[in-house]
């Protein structure tokens, strides 16, 4: 028996060979909440649990060809923006900003060592091309320091900078990935406030590529028409459930990845 279509959704972003982040682990969150996943690929990279070996930056023609042949076919309801590597992919991405629907950006600046890898112009275009106009922005801590040029050491420095965050225009801002007191803890700065989400902390070495499913997750719901009030925590609670659910897993020899179909 047929099913009814399901929504739309895009991933901007790199690849990882190992697919436990980038946009191997989008298509997986879009496909855990029911969404049709489309992607465009921004880098390619050569990658396992262990160790990143070799990128390769995707021409920025290329990148927009991407794009323009989803978006005139599909309906994409919902984009998540993940690596864009460089500055030249991220005007590219916003030159195209009425193609993408409701749109999440995870602005990664930095690399799991929390390292900056892009240059410091990306964070001056990250907020004057795409902030105004996303739904969600979800950086984590060592982002949003570089962001806010804010020490974040405890919750409420992350609400802070969750709040400082909203200034660039944005709706809902979420830090993500401070850990305090036994609890994995994400600052929400909304239209009705702070709030913070927390769940208990998971002993595991198994959350590569958490922050890009959590995005992920979050665009999906909104491909389904969720209000983002409604989005933010469930993709939370999925989060934290593929975390625990992929605890034992021994899939590699570094961090590996969650498992996203955990209710399944």
């Amino acid at each position: 028996m047929s099913r009814p279509t399901p929504p739309v959704a895009l991933t901007i972003a790199g690849t990882d060979s190992g697919a436990g982040a980038g946009v191997g682990a989008d298509l997986k969150a879009f496909a855990a909440q029911g969404v049709h996943g489309t992607f465009a690929v921004t880098v390619v990279t050569a990658q396992n649990t262990v160790e990143v070996r070799d990128a390769h930056p995707i021409p920025t023609a290329v990148l927009g060809s991407q794009i323009d042949a989803v978006t005139a076919d599909l309906p994409v309801a919902a984009t998540k923006t993940g690596l864009l590597w460089g500055a030249d992919a991220l005007r590219t991405v916003a030159d195209r900003l009425d193609r993408l629907g409701r749109l999440v950006v995870d602005p990664v600046l930095v690399n799991s060592k929390r390292e900056r890898i892009q240059p410091t112009e990306m964070d001056a275009l990250y907020r004057t091309l795409l902030f105004p106009t996303a739904t969600v922005l979800t950086p984590n801590v060592a982002e949003a320091q570089l962001l806010t040029g804010r020490d974040i050491h405890t919750s409420a420095d992350a609400a802070t900078a969750a709040s400082a965050l909203q200034d660039a225009g944005v709706e809902h801002v979420v830090v993500t990935g401070l850990l305090e007191d036994g609890q994995a803890i994400d600052a929400w700065a909304g239209p009705d406030g702070v709030e913070l989400l927390a769940a208990p902390t998971v002993d595991t070495r198994n959350i590569h590529g958490t922050g890009c499913s959590f995005a992920a997750t979050i665009a999906a719901r909104l491909a389904h028409g969720d209000p983002a009030d409604v989005a933010i925590p469930t993709a939370k609670d999925a989060i934290a459930g593929a975390i625990a659910a992929s605890a034992r897993w021994e899939l590699g020899a570094g961090h590996g990845p969650i498992d996203h179909f955990w209710r399944n």
